[in-house]
C-alpha cells in the first residue's frame, strides 16, 4: 500500500525561534551571512560562495539583467530566466558580465528630431532625468547632446518643441574618452561639479555615463559579488530539453552557474542533463538541480552530481501545483527533511551539497527560519518582483502602485519545459497564476532592511554566522492561537481606527 507520513507537513509560519544566549560580541555588524553556493569537499573552500544568502527565482517576471546586477551588488546572485530563446538569455548573461561598475549604459535615448513630449514620456517610463541625444536615438549612437531637467520647463514650452532646440549640445558638454578609469571619471565629475559624465569612443559614439550619485552608491556595496576579473557573478536557468544547445551558449556568454528549472527534480530527465554537462565540461560548469521535497529526492540529485539542490514544490505565492495536481509538501517540513539528508550525505561522503529553499517565504522572518532549518541560501520570486529592477511594468491598480508578477506555469509564461514529463511540447494546464504585487522601490533599500532583521534575529539566537545559527537554533511549533497572539491584538490601531 502507499507510504503514509504520520506527521503533518508544516509551513514557516508555524514555527518560532527560541532565543539563545547572546554574548557581548553578538551585534548585527559582526554577523557574517557568507554561504556556499556550490558543492565542496570537507576541508576545502567552495568554488563559489555568496556574501548574502539570497538568490532570485528563474522567472520571466523576476530575473532580468537589471535585477542580476542590482542583486550582485548586494552580494547575492540572480538566475536569468530560461523561458526565452537561447540567444536572448545568453545576451542577458553577457550584459551582466560586461557591466562595468560605475559605467552605466544609457537607457534613455532620443534623436534631435524627437519632442519634449517624447522626453516626458521617456522620463515617465524609465524614471531617469538624463536623456542622451544621439544621431539615431540608440544608446551607442553618435552623441549630439543631452537633456536634463534643467533644459526645459513644461509650463513655458510646447510639447511639440524639438529636442534639438533645447538640448545641451555636445560642444557645451564635458566628456571623457574611451579608456577613462572610474577614478579618473569621478575626479572629472567632482572638479567640474557635474551630475553626469558621458564616456565617448574615438568616433564620437556614446559608450557609457558615469553619474555623481553612483560614487556614493558604489561605496554602499562592500558585499558585491565579483569574479576574479572583477565582473559581477550571474546564473542562468536551463531546461531538460535543449540543454545541449543552451548550456554552451551560456558558458560562452560567461555564466557562473546554471540551474535546471523544473517543478519536480526527482527524474531521469535531470539525471541525463547533469550527466551531459559533466561529460562535456567536467566540474567546470556548476549546475543546480531540483526541486525536491524529501530525502530520497535529495539523495538522487546529490548522487547525480548536482552542485546545489533546490527544495520546494507548490509553496510559491503564484504556484497552484498543489491545487491542480495534489503534490507537494509544507515548505518547512520539506526543508528540515532534506537538510537532514544533506548532513547525512556529508558525513558519509565528505561532500557538502548546499540546499536552496525555494518558495514559502511570506515575511522577512521566514528567511531566518529557513536558514535556521538548514537552508544555505534562499530563492525568492515575489520578494524581488516588487522592485524597480525587476523586468515588469509598474501599474496603478485602484490608486496603488503595483508590479506585475506571474508564474512560469501560467498561461502568460507558458513555460512548458519547466513542467516537462516527456511527450508533447505544450502546457496542458496551468500550474501558476497571473497577478500583481505591491511596488516596493529599490532592491538595495529592501534587501538591506530584510537582512538587518535576519542579522538581529541571529544575534538573539547567539549566532554570528549561518552555520552557527543552524547548530545553535532552537525552534518551536506554535498553535493557531499563539500565531494570533504574535501580532497586534486586543487594541484599536491609531492608523486605521480598526480593532484587532
Amino acid at each position: 500500500m502507499a507510504t503514509f507520513y504520520n506527521e503533518p507537513s508544516h509551513t514557516f509560519n508555524e514555527y518560532l525561534l527560541v532565543p539563545g544566549y547572546s554574548s557581548s560580541e553578538c551585534i548585527p555588524s559582526n554577523v557574517s551571512l557568507k554561504t556556499p553556493l556550490v558543492r565542496f569537499k570537507k576541508g576545502e573552500e567552495p568554488a563559489i560562495s555568496l556574501n548574502i544568502p539570497l538568490v532570485s527565482a528563474i522567472m520571466q517576471s523576476v530575473s532580468g539583467e537589471k535585477l542580476a546586477i542590482a542583486l550582485a551588488q548586494e552580494g547575492g546572485i540572480s538566475f536569468i530566466y530560461g523561458s526565452q530563446s537561447i540567444e536572448s538569455e545568453a545576451a542577458m548573461v553577457a550584459k551582466v558580465k560586461g557591466y562595468k561598475a560605475g559605467f552605466v549604459r544609457s537607457e534613455s535615448n532620443l534623436k534631435p528630431s524627437d519632442t519634449l513630449a517624447d522626453v516626458l514620456a521617456l522620463k515617465e517610463k524609465n524614471g531617469h532625468s538624463t536623456v542622451a541625444i544621439t544621431s539615431d536615438g540608440t544608446p551607442d549612437g553618435k552623441l549630439l547632446g543631452i537633456v536634463t531637467g534643467r533644459d526645459y520647463r513644461v509650463s513655458r514650452m510646447d510639447l511639440s518643441d524639438k529636442v534639438e532646440t533645447f538640448m545641451t549640445p555636445l560642444e557645451k558638454l564635458i566628456t571623457a574618452p574611451e579608456g577613462t578609469t572610474l577614478k579618473e571619471a569621478n575626479d572629472i565629475i567632482w572638479d567640474h561639479k557635474l551630475n553626469s559624465l558621458p564616456i565617448v569612443s574615438q568616433n564620437g559614439n556614446l559608450l557609457y555615463f558615469v553619474f555623481r550619485k553612483d560614487y556614493d552608491q558604489h561605496k554602499k556595496h562592500p558585499e558585491e559579488l565579483l569574479d576574479e576579473q572583477k565582473r559581477y557573478l550571474v546564473g542562468a536557468g536551463i531546461n531538460t530539453r535543449d540543454y545541449a544547445e543552451r548550456v554552451p551558449a551560456l558558458v560562452e556568454a560567461g555564466v557562473d552557474a546554471v540551474c535546471i528549472d523544473s517543478s519536480e527534480g526527482f527524474s531521469e530527465w535531470q539525471k541525463r542533463t547533469i550527466a551531459w554537462i559533466r561529460e562535456k565540461y567536467g566540474n567546470t560548469v556548476k549546475v543546480g538541480a531540483g526541486n525536491v521535497v524529501d530525502r530520497d529526492g535529495f539523495r538522487f540529485l546529490a548522487d547525480c552530481g548536482a552542485d546545489f539542490i533546490k527544495v520546494g514544490i507548490g509553496g510559491g505565492s503564484i504556484c497552484i501545483t498543489r491545487e491542480t495536481k495534489g503534490i507537494g509538501r509544507g515548505q518547512a517540513t520539506a526543508l528540515i527533511d532534506v537538510c537532514a539528508a544533506r548532513d547525512e550525505y556529508f558525513k558519509e561522503t565528505g561532500i557538502y551539497v548546499p540546499v536552496c529553499s525555494d518558495g514559502g517565504i511570506v515575511h522577512d522572518h521566514h528567511m531566518t527560519l529557513a536558514l535556521a532549518m538548514g537552508a544555505d541560501f534562499i530563492m525568492l520570486g515575489r520578494y524581488f518582483a516588487r522592485f524597480d529592477e525587476s523586468p515588469t511594468a509598474k501599474v496603478n491598480v485602484n490608486g496603488t502602485l503595483m508590479k506585475e508578477y506571474w508564474g512560469e506555469g501560467s498561461n502568460r509564461a507558458r513555460n512548458w519545459q519547466r513542467y516537462d514529463l516527456g511527450g508533447s511540447t505544450k502546457l496542458s494546464f496551468e500550474e501558476g497564476v497571473d497577478s500583481y504585487v505591491p511596488y516596493a522601490g529599490k532592491l538595495s533599500d529592501n534587501v538591506g532592511q530584510s537582512l538587518a532583521k535576519v542579522r538581529s534575529t541571529m544575534c538573539n539566537c547567539g549566532a554570528l554566522s549561518i552555520p552557527e545559527l543552524q547548530k545553535n537554533a532552537k525552534l518551536t511549533l506554535v498553535s493557531a492561537v499563539s500565531i494570533v497572539e504574535g501580532g497586534a491584538h486586543d487594541v484599536t490601531l491609531k492608523s486605521t481606527g480598526k480593532s484587532v
